[in-house]
């Protein structure tokens, strides 16, 4: 049995939309062995996708994102399984990171720990108001490792340092105002703000954003002038397709029909 299941719907356009979701609420999403190799398969198997559009990551029920890697299991591991399981976790965020149109975590309740690192690995983050964050490995006798490495790109060297140091958990509100999420919403409001941002993702070039998100990757770990090249190479890589030019002429006609 699968804890991690994806099913796929169709934006305006037609284009598919991957939903991958965690069922396992009875343990918060906790991930274990079984879960995290079931969301390494599942992303992976997303990489090759060749029309997908975009990607929306959530738990199951209303009170868990993913409440952080399963304590249960931490606590029987050797140095030798420890190295594999972490490694598994770094292997779920990579393959997250290697879908190549945009992955939307949608959190709704805790997002802890793997959790709180594997919504990072992710694009955009959307989250209900009830949401809570941290990283309390610290608390637990090992600290926030693998991915945790991408949270002073988004909240700052001295926010990430408090929440490793600390363990202290946030709420969604100051979440949102250290640049953790890009949207809070109430919770009854969060399908409906995640279909939102969707259907603007869906009505763009999906050649162009499948070129974003590659020049964003790239923008990571180049310096100003490499990210600004790759930039002027992407740019010339639209071009080799006629998605820019079927893409303006709809601009130009909409724009024609509203002043008709």
């Amino acid at each position: 049995m699968t804890h991690v299941k994806t099913t796929f719907a169709e934006c305006a356009e037609g284009d598919p939309i991957a939903h991958v979701t965690i069922h396992r609420s009875e343990k918060s999403n906790a991930l274990d062995s079984l879960v995290i190799n079931d969301l390494i398969k599942a992303f992976q198997s997303l990489i090759g996708h060749n029309t997908l559009k975009l990607v929306v990551l959530t738990g199951e029920g209303n009170t868990s994102f993913i409440g952080g890697a399963d304590i249960n299991e931490m606590q029987s591991l050797t140095p030798e399984k420890a190295r594999v399981f972490i490694t598994n976790i770094h292997k779920a965020c990579s393959a997250i990171r290697a879908v190549p149109v945009p992955v939307i975590a949608k959190i709704n309740g805790y997002c802890l720990g793997a959790g709180l690192e594997i919504a990072a690995a992710c694009d955009l983050r959307i989250a209900s108001d009830n949401a809570r964050f941290a990283m309390p490995e610290v608390q637990v006798g090992i600290p926030s490792v693998v991915e945790a490495a991408l949270l002073p790109r988004l909240i700052g060297w001295g926010k990430t340092s408090r929440l490793l140091y600390t363990g202290e958990s946030i709420s969604a509100e100051t979440a949102m105002q250290w640049g953790l999420l890009e949207e809070l919403v109430r919770p009854e409001l969060l399908e409906q703000s995640t279909d939102r941002i969707c259907q603007k993702i869906c009505t763009a070039g999906a050649n162009a954003i499948r070129l974003q998100k590659q020049l964003i990757s790239q923008w990571e770990t180049g310096s100003l002038k490499e990210s600004i090249e790759a930039g002027i190479d992407t740019f010339v890589e639209a071009y080799k397709t006629n998605e820019p030019e079927i893409k303006m002429a709809a601009f130009f006609n909409q724009k024609s029909n509203k002043n008709a």
